[in-house]
């Protein structure tokens, strides 16, 4: 019986802009974008990584001293892994050997990575010069022919040319001739 009549206002633009209708949001959210591309796979992959042993990475300036210099430290680095049958000079040549021959390949810096398991030390030189138009030089022959030497060889891969020996730390005695 009592109806209410709602009074209107006739009809005035209003006077500040209208609200713009509200964004839909998307189903998925926007992936983030790295900041450079991606490497290919024929790119860089991941550097050389040692687990589940003792390891050790000494770098140098590829110069005329930097033989003698890893020599050096690469045996005081080795000492503390306790092997006391390890022949000192073989290993000192076999370090001074691979740094020349890295040297010698090119390259700015030269790294020598060292890492043991069971009883052997493996020692790895890299140059850092991945120019895979050159050869990767020999093994030098003074290193090679090391009483305590049981595999040696060199490649090329993404850090560049690599040259390395596989040392026995608990080597055979010397056989005396009689």
């Amino acid at each position: 019986m009592s109806e209410v009549v709602e009074a209107r206002d006739p009809k005035v633009p209003p006077s500040y802009p209208p609200k713009s209708p509200p964004q839909k949001k998307p189903v998925e959210a926007p992936r983030p974008q790295p900041a450079t591309k991606p490497k290919s796979l024929t790119g860089v992959p991941p550097r050389l990584v040692v687990t589940s042993r003792r390891a050790r990475v000494l770098a140098f300036r590829a110069d005329q001293w930097a033989a003698r210099k890893a020599a050096g430290e690469a045996a005081l680095a080795v000492a503390e892994w306790d092997y006391p049958l390890l022949d000192e000079q073989d290993f000192l040549k076999a370090v001074h050997g691979l740094v020349q021959a890295a040297v010698a390949g090119g390259g700015k810096r030269v790294s020598v990575h060292l890492a043991d398991q069971d009883a052997k030390v493996l020692v790895m030189v890299l140059n850092h010069l991945a120019d895979e138009q050159d050869a990767v030089g020999q093994v030098p022959a003074e290193v090679a022919v090391l009483r305590t030497v049981e595999a040696c060889g060199s490649h090329t891969d993404h850090d560049g040319h690599a040259w390395w020996a596989l040392l026995n730390a608990q080597p055979r005695p010397k056989e005396r001739l009689t």
